[in-house]
């Protein structure tokens, strides 16, 4: 039985000693990817991003920020890949202390019965048999008692009942009487109209039929090879899918930025709104933000990209400290008001 006990031991502290070393490996690149970030903000930074929008040409600040907004994809998923490499550690130690647990019980029995053998060697077969009726009049008590717990256990829960929808539209007849013949036919030869309206349910498919969490990976690989008009598709795609996703106000922010990237800045503007209006609590949130207020106030709305600016410390507090100063700089640069 110790043997088994160490062998279990063995192989749980070897499972744990390789994800600690997954987990230094993904520190590592975090550490170089921060190094790359901060180089590349200086780089940004620099140079006024107005001048750049204002002659229309593509600049060195362009390239820079598409290789920003690379690295900030790659940093994202970084982090998730440490999520889960922590959570699937807890959950191995768990189990460790649940087998160990389990072993110290099995050992304690094990001695126990033990015992009960070398006292019954001992002891005279009156008091074996006295002793034996007491164990089994009490078995059943506690049998009983353990029956009434699960009877009494919580409440089963049942699953809620789902809501309809309108999966279409009655389109509405009209009667033509009273017209002359020439006019009747020139109506019917309208009449392909529903077919138009049908056409567009046949698009195409940009993202893959799989978990959501590997479409959003597919759709975020996209933005890291430089290809924004597809990547523009699939975020699209997958916030239609999965409005309700955890991942979805992060798509919503990645969807602005192919806008951004491209330097379409009122379609930039009008995503990063959706996402401040539809998914304020996401973990993007205060990105989206300071990203909004950026874009507003370089499309001349300067009292709202102003507004935008100084509320990203005063809504998003506990946001890090990069995006916290980013938005103390945008606010000096366009000399906003706090």
């Amino acid at each position: 039985m110790k043997k088994i006990f160490v062998f279990i031991c063995f192989v749980c502290f070897a499972f744990s000693v390789n994800a600690d070393e997954q987990l230094n490996k993904i520190l590592q690149e975090l550490q170089t990817l921060n190094k790359d970030l901060k180089t590349l903000e200086k780089a940004v930074y620099s140079k006024s991003f107005s001048t750049q929008s204002s002659s229309g040409t593509q600049g060195v600040p362009a390239a820079l920020e598409g290789a920003l907004t690379r690295q900030l994809v790659k940093l994202s998923e970084l982090e998730e890949q440490i999520q889960k490499i922590t959570a699937s550690n807890e959950e191995t130690l768990f189990s460790l202390q649940k087998i160990s647990d389990r072993v110290e019980k099995i050992q304690k029995d094990t001695e126990l019965r033990f015992s009960q053998l070398e006292n019954s060697t001992i002891q005279p077969s009156t008091n074996t048999s006295k002793a034996n009726q007491q164990t089994s009049s009490a078995a059943p008590k506690t049998n009983n008692v353990a029956a009434t717990n699960k009877v009494s256990g919580a409440p089963k829960q049942f699953p809620g009942t789902g809501q309809m929808k309108d999966f279409g539209k009655v389109l509405d007849e009209k009667q033509t009487a009273g017209l002359p013949a020439n006019a009747k036919q020139e109506i019917r030869s309208v009449s392909p109209a529903p077919v138009v309206k049908t056409a567009p349910v046949a698009k195409e498919r940009i993202l893959p039929k799989v978990d959501p969490n590997e479409q959003y990976k597919f759709a975020t690989n996209l933005i890291k090879v430089g290809d924004y008009e597809k990547a523009e598709l699939a975020l699209k795609e997958f916030i239609e899918l999965n409005p309700q996703h955890s991942l979805a106000g992060s798509a919503q922010y990645w969807f602005a930025e192919t806008y951004y990237i491209r330097q379409l800045y009122h379609d930039a503007a009008a995503a990063y709104l959706d996402g401040y209006q539809k998914y304020p609590k996401s973990s993007k949130a205060p990105q989206n933000l300071l990203k909004l207020g950026i874009t507003l106030a370089e499309l001349g709305e300067k009292e709202q990209g102003c507004n935008m600016l100084v509320g990203v410390q005063k809504q998003y507090p506990k946001a890090d400290k990069s995006i916290i100063q980013k938005a103390k700089y945008e606010t000096k640069k366009f000399k906003c008001q706090s």
